[in-house]
């Protein structure tokens, strides 16, 4: 373990776009997918909503229907990267979560036939399922937008001695801590299509709502590629060859193998640094046995 100086790196896009039903969600992905440039894929599990925006940019669409289970989505984004696009739009995320066949039923109907009703237990088999769809978005090799439905949160209060329902805030039916996974987190108002940022990495949407167009995607993008260039199969090399301990290794190889944009023979190369790693740290573990051993011998002669 060593550290090193910080430096940022170019990557692809992971975007949320949250807001109300009838925010512009669907339009606002395809216009910043426009800026961003390249071949686009939208999975549209809004009944073929996103089809009636087909003039904004040519793009392809994989329409989903119920069951929305994390499989699902998992199997359609890898689709996506098998085809070669460029950029994924999912539109929606929240049909995974509460959608029919989403995790919230997925929970009900495992907890109800297996746990005698207890929802408690079930998450010990919902989570994993549904982390699976999350890390899928993540270890993409595509710029990848998700839009989430959002609701506002309302509560009665008292102003100037006067009874009035007053905003609490918007929450995007996901589940809980579904924003930190993304660079950036959009909230979309119905007025025009301007968003603020409710979580903002690059710093480009701070002070005032912004339009999204076109121009939105062209931006992101120029932030993105002022990184760094890296080669991530070079990366998760040298983290398996660097691992200084058997946990360390097991972490790094399997890291590895689940990235997506991982070839068969970037697969082949993993496994054979690691079967090296491994062998080489089992001698270096044996021959500390071995003196540890002697060490304790000799002492017990004395």
């Amino acid at each position: 373990m060593a550290f090193v100086k910080a430096t940022r790196k170019k990557a692809k896009l992971r975007l949320a776009l949250t807001g109300p039903s009838g925010s512009g969600k669907t339009f606002g992905a395809l216009q910043i997918a426009k800026g961003l440039g390249g071949k686009i894929a939208c999975i549209d599990s809004e009944k073929g909503s996103a089809s009636l925006y087909e003039n904004i940019v040519p793009f392809d669409v994989l329409e989903l229907s119920a069951p929305f289970t994390p499989e699902v989505y998992i199997s359609a984004i890898k689709e996506a990267e098998k085809a070669g696009y460029d950029i994924l739009i999912i539109d929606s995320t929240t049909h995974e979560w509460s959608g029919p066949g989403g995790c919230l039923e997925l929970l009900e109907d495992l907890a109800k036939a297996k746990y005698r009703g207890n929802t408690w237990s079930a998450w010990n088999e919902i989570t994993p399922r549904h982390r699976a769809f999350i890390d899928a978005m993540l270890h993409s090799n595509m710029h990848i937008i998700a839009t989430g439905r959002s609701k506002t949160e309302t509560a009665q209060s008292e102003v100037n001695g006067k009874k009035t329902v007053v905003k609490l805030g918007v929450k995007t039916e996901q589940r809980d801590g579904f924003e930190y996974e993304f660079t950036v987190v959009l909230d979309i108002t119905h007025a025009g299509n301007y968003a603020t940022a409710s979580k903002d990495r690059t710093g480009l949407f701070a002070g005032d709502p912004k339009k999204i167009s076109e121009e939105t995607g062209k931006t992101l993008l120029a932030w993105l590629e002022t990184g760094i260039e890296v080669n991530p199969i070079e990366d998760f090399l040298k983290s398996i060859k660097s691992s200084s301990t058997l946990e360390e290794l097991k972490f790094a190889f399997t890291k590895a193998v689940k990235f997506n944009g991982a070839t068969e023979d970037d697969i082949l190369k993993f496994t054979q640094e690691k079967d090296d790693k491994k062998k080489q740290l089992e001698s270096t573990k044996s021959a500390a046995q071995l003196i540890a051993e002697a060490s304790g011998k000799a002492s017990s002669e004395v």
